[in-house]
């Protein structure tokens, strides 16, 4: 349960409604989901997050399902339901499939042990690995 009421269109204030309405208009959808909902208590944080997410997660050098299997992994890393639960429905949307959820999954665990034995242990990073400006 979210920590304060989800802000509703019909109640929001016109900074507020402008960013909904781009959200909605961007991502083709007839309503806003719940995060920005939550956000839009701060319209500040609520544009600033828009933005943000609307420059990243938009075309560039990798395509728009393999940003959102990242997201999907990072994600879950982080234990934030709500972004798995949103990322991976998004994802699916693009094309993932079952087993590449499996395989993204098991990737993100696989760099979360290694990176806690490297971690762990202080080993040192490999020479071979440091770029050579």
């Amino acid at each position: 349960m979210s920590l304060v009421k989800p802000v509703e269109y019909a109640d929001a204030n016109p900074a507020v409604k402008a960013v909904y309405d781009d959200i909605m208009a961007t991502r083709k959808v007839a309503a806003v989901n719940n995060f920005w909902k939550v956000l839009a208590h701060d319209p500040d944080t609520l544009a600033r997050t828009w933005e943000e997410v609307k420059a990243v997660m938009a075309a560039g050098s990798l395509d728009a399902l393999t940003k959102e299997m990242i997201y999907v992994a990072v994600s879950a890393t982080n234990g934030c339901e709500y972004c798995t639960y949103s990322h991976t429905a998004s994802a699916r949307k693009q094309g993932m499939s079952d087993a590449m959820l499996a395989e993204v999954l098991a990737v993100a665990a696989l760099a979360n042990k290694t990176n806690r034995l490297a971690n762990g242990y202080r080993v040192p990073v490999d020479q071979a690995f440091i770029p050579q400006f």
